[in-house]
């Protein structure tokens, strides 16, 4: 087995630097910011960018993973709090909301909804799947989502729920609305 080396102190800080000017890049500009420009503002040049984050995705992915293990983790909270049907329909919300209200996450969480099979998609992906697996699972049980619903439906669900929104007008509101009307089709 290979050893992973620590990173140097001062790769270290390029790193953390980078993620920080990241985050604020795709805030302002979306996932599209330009990379060259974030590795300028963090005060490195574009193959130090490239050595920590090969690719955009990459670079997306390590800005958002907390956030994404934030919103994995609310689906155990809402499971403590409310009854399971409620629980999936409330964790769906606020996955869909999110995704409308950080730039550049729902086009970070595409590749989570796919069939699972993509390298890119893991780090970002596997918490939600695991999020919604646990959620369907109690609604089912409970008996108020379908059986033949499965939770990589629900995430593709929710990500065209946010495009649904975006169409609509670019705000989350619409969110809740077009979800009561889907989870109406996914009553049993």
């Amino acid at each position: 087995m290979a050893q992973v080396r620590p990173m140097r102190a001062d790769a270290r800080r390029n790193h953390e630097r980078l993620l920080k000017v990241a985050v604020e890049a795709f805030a302002e500009h979306g996932e599209g910011a330009s990379l060259d420009d974030i590795a300028k503002r963090a005060g490195v040049g574009s193959g130090t960018l490239y050595r920590h984050f090969p690719t955009r995705h990459a670079l997306l992915e390590a800005a958002y993973l907390d956030r994404v293990e934030a919103i994995a983790a609310r689906a155990g909270e809402l499971a403590a709090e409310l009854p399971p049907g409620e629980a999936l329909v409330e964790w769906l919300y606020e996955l869909g909301a999110g995704m409308m209200q950080v730039r550049g996450l729902k086009a970070l969480l595409g590749p989570a909804v796919t069939d699972g099979t993509s390298e890119v998609a893991t780090a970002c992906g596997d918490p939600l799947r695991n999020a919604a697996a646990r959620l369907a699972r109690a609604a089912r049980q409970e008996g108020t989502l379908r059986e033949d619903v499965e939770p990589i439906d629900l995430l593709r669900l929710v990500h065209g729920l946010a495009t649904a929104s975006e169409l609509a007008d670019g705000e989350s509101d619409h969110i809740r609305r077009y979800l009561a009307l889907l989870t109406e089709g996914l009553r049993p």
